[in-house]
Formats: structure tokens, C-alpha cells, sequence
């Protein structure tokens, strides 16, 4: 643990692909380098979505959350990108672990396509897919040193 911050450098990091009626979710194995879909959580803003999310945080020790911010092809935030922010905000307030965004370009369209071949939901496959991304990102690595 880091004595300047009481969040630890390594450990779980949780991916939400937030949607209003299916929110994905995706989780990372203790030492942060497998991703692997869990189950979608309904209605993730309403109270019982944000508190099933909390549970998630707090059962499975995860110590960053990265939630799926919709941007178009040429790089502006897509219309859902404002209701996104506001789910981070809500989603902020009731947790003490650091709720960042990602750029989730092109996830849900590789999660449609391998939708078929797999048991989890194309939400759950599309925050495995941004989580991934992330956990192989430099910008990962330099949030970790500064931690």
C-alpha cells in the first residue's frame, strides 16, 4: 500500500459498459492482468444498480473502477456521454475507490461479434473487452506509478 494513499497500487479493477436498462460488468483477476465478464446488473443508476455495484467493489476488494465513455469515430462524445458522467458522479459518491472513464470505442461492436460463441451477455463481454484494453494501456501503468 501506498502511505501517501490508502488505496492499494494492485488488485482487482472493475469495467462497467453503463447502459440505463443493462449496465456490463467486468472484473480483473487480483494481480489486474485477466479480465473476465461477470453478470449484467439491471437498471444500473437506479438505487438498487448503484448498490449492487458498491456490493460488487466491496465484496471483490477492487481498488479502480473503469466505466465506458461513449465517444464517436472522430473522437466527441457521443449524446449518452453526458447521462455516463452522471451515473460516474452517482456511482462516485457512494465509493472511496477512484471511478475513471475509458474510451469504449468499437467495444460493443467486437462484443456483438463474439456474442455467440460465449455464455456472457454482449454488455458483459463489451466491459471485458474495455477492461482489457485498459489493463494493457500505458495510461494504466502511469496511474499505478503515481499511485
Amino acid at each position: 500500500m501506498n502511505p501517501e494513499n490508502k488505496h492499494p497500487r494492485k488488485g482487482r479493477v472493475l469495467a462497467l459498459d453503463y447502459g440505463r436498462a443493462h449496465t456490463g460488468v467486468a472484473i480483473s483477476d487480483p494481480s489486474a492482468l485477466l479480465a473476465r465478464p461477470l453478470e449484467d446488473i439491471e437498471q444500473g443508476a437506479g438505487p438498487a444498480g448503484i448498490g449492487n455495484i458498491v456490493r460488487l467493489i466491496t465484496e471483490k476488494k477492487v481498488f479502480l473502477v473503469i466505466v465506458g465513455m461513449p465517444v464517436s469515430l472522430s473522437g466527441n462524445r457521443e449524446a449518452q456521454a453526458r447521462e455516463t458522467e452522471e451515473f460516474m458522479e452517482s456511482l462516485q459518491a457512494r465509493v472511496d475507490v477512484p471511478v475513471i472513464a475509458w474510451d469504449e470505442r468499437f467495444t460493443s461492436k467486437m462484443a456483438k461479434k463474439h456474442a455467440a460463441s460465449s455464455r456472457a451477455s454482449a454488455h458483459g463481454l463489451a466491459a471485458c473487452i474495455l477492461l482489457d484494453d485498459y489493463l494493457k494501456s500505458a495510461e494504466y501503468q502511469r496511474w499505478l506509478e503515481i499511485r
